[in-house]
């Protein structure tokens, strides 16, 4: 490792000390060593600076404190004092705004945080606050340097309580490029948006080694804690990607759909696709018949510009579904029922996955559409004991305490209390509408029926006769697809193809929708 020290003092004058200048940089550019990066690369992986010239738009990166080295002394760290201590920081631009950023360096103690390390990334994280730009963490870090020993530890406890502060007034997002173990992982579970890539990437609380030892259990890094584990069990990942260029290209993306702050709109975007296309191909993506499943994603390429959209946790909960997208160039969140996983119900995973999303789109200005076919919770004794109603009840919260444009709509099924969760008029949705398609019902017809006529079923001569018919007298009085625009629980019944163009025009007269929360510290919402 080259030091300052090494570097050879030109002539005593202006040009000499701009020289020595020049090569310090160059020092600090290049890394600790050749043979450092070409482990790096073994690995698969890409250095810290690659990383950043893949997230910000050409030449625009600025680093804060590259020269910044730890002061510590003890275990021969005296001795080993690079540049940077292991984290780059500082600003750019994505798209042209601008977006604030940290990427450890794996190649100096493996990236692991110390004191100044630390302090860096304390400082990049309030500059983004008092500047109200995105922050984005680019992670590759082995946890705490065990030879500062507590002072490293509370460094994390720095960056935890700024994730917190920052919480819903800038958009942070991780993005997970190598490992993060033990304490480390807190950072990230506490930011809007978790990236990891395949095989590269790991999060745990305790590794293998200690699962092994306490518990008995052998399994690997990628198996505790992999890209696919947390993108399809943990849900503690939102993407997961093959390599890092396509990762930090989501990123940028994902960028593009997010205000710089808590203060400002998402970006507004020219669009050419006409704002009243028809959606015919609606009528026949959806069957009339309840029972029979179809593809809501295919519902929502057909209502959204251009038939783009990013779905958020799209491996985790399948049974609903949560993406961004635009509506005549203007940023929305969607959150949909899915029909073909667990023909659309709700449970423990789907309300913890929407409720997260509809508070991340009110926190920052996103107006939220809803579209509803969900035959209500799913039933069950482990979901009842997973506690089904309080985490039911996170999503209940999210949206009563929403104050951004809200939009819902009944495609099909909306029955009981799911309905109701689900941005229902009760809970304060702006505009309700409805296909000609919708059953919106306590129950079922065959349910309720059981249920009201169980004594004349039960004595009926043709029992199966008599619950054919009073199926059917049920449907006809209280389930009939006006039965709530009748008794204006849903604003109206429109035709399907109609459905870009009516809520284009909602959205546009709500534009100035201003909503106030009563005078209170925070709330206390259901954990």
């Amino acid at each position: 490792m080259t030091t300052v020290e090494d570097v050879p003092a030109g002539a005593n004058d202006a040009r000499g000390r701009v020289a020595e200048l020049h090569a310090i940089r160059e020092q600090v550019r290049r890394g600790p060593s050749e043979r450092a990066t070409e482990a790096q690369r073994a690995k698969g992986k890409l250095t810290a600076r690659e990383r950043i010239e893949l997230l910000l738009d050409e030449g625009s990166f600025n680093e804060v404190e590259p020269l910044r080295r730890h002061r510590a002394t003890g275990f021969g760290l005296e001795a080993k004092k690079p540049y940077t201590d292991g984290v780059i920081t500082g600003w750019g631009t994505v798209h042209g705004r601008t977006v604030f950023t940290y990427a450890h360096d794996f190649r100096i103690f493996g990236g692991a945080l110390g004191e100044a390390h630390a302090t860096k990334i304390h400082k990049i994280m309030d500059m983004a606050i008092q500047a109200g730009a995105p922050l984005v963490s680019l992670n590759d870090g082995a946890g705490a340097r065990i030879q500062e020993g507590v002072s490293a530890l509370a460094g994390y406890g720095g960056i935890f309580q700024r994730n917190t502060k920052a919480s819903g007034v800038i958009p942070q997002i991780s993005v997970m490029l190598g490992p993060c173990a033990g304490g480390a992982a807190y950072s990230p579970a506490l930011t809007d948006f978790v990236f990891m890539v395949r095989e590269t990437s790991q999060m745990f609380i305790t590794g293998p080694d200690v699962v092994r030892a306490v518990t008995g259990e052998e399994i690997t890094q990628n198996g505790l804690g992999g890209a696919d584990v947390h993108a399809e069990t943990s849900g503690v990942a939102h993407f997961a990607y093959d390599d890092e260029a396509t990762c930090l290209e989501e990123v940028r993306y994902l960028l593009s759909l997010l205000p710089a702050n808590n203060r400002e709109n998402p970006p507004t975007v020219a669009c050419e696709d006409p704002a009243d296309r028809s959606g015919d191909a609606l009528l026949d993506l959806v069957p009339a018949d309840g029972n029979r499943p179809y593809d809501m994603r295919k519902v929502i390429e057909e209502i959204v510009d251009d038939g783009e959209y990013l779905e958020v946790h799209e491996r985790w909960a399948t049974n609903i579904i949560c993406a961004l997208s635009r509506l005549d160039g203007r940023v929305v969140g969607i959150v949909a029922n899915q029909p073909q996983s667990l023909a659309g119900v709700l449970d423990i995973e789907a309300s913890e996955k929407s409720a997260r999303f509809v508070q991340m789109c009110d926190a920052f200005n996103i107006p939220i559409i809803t579209l509803l076919d969900v035959p209500g919770f799913l039933p069950g004794v482990d979901q009842e004991h997973g506690g089904i109603i309080r985490h039911g009840a996170k999503l209940l919260y999210a949206y009563c305490n929403a104050t951004v444009p809200r939009i819902s709509i009944v495609l099909r099924k909306a029955y009981g209390g799911a309905y109701i969760v689900m941005d229902s008029q009760s809970i304060g949705a702006d505009l309700t509408y409805a296909w000609p398609t919708n059953e919106i019902a306590v129950m079922g017809a065959e349910g309720a029926a059981n249920v009201i006529f169980r004594k004349q079923i039960a004595e009926a001569d043709d029992s199966e006769a008599m619950r054919t018919r009073m199926v059917k007298e049920y449907k006809s009085e209280l389930m009939h697809p006006y039965y709530a625009a009748e008794r204006g629980l849903v604003d109206d019944v429109i035709d399907p193809a109609e459905t870009r163009h009516t809520l284009i025009r909602a959205l546009d007269m709500l534009r100035t929708k201003h909503a106030d929360l009563p005078a209170r510290k925070h709330g206390n919402p259901p954990q």
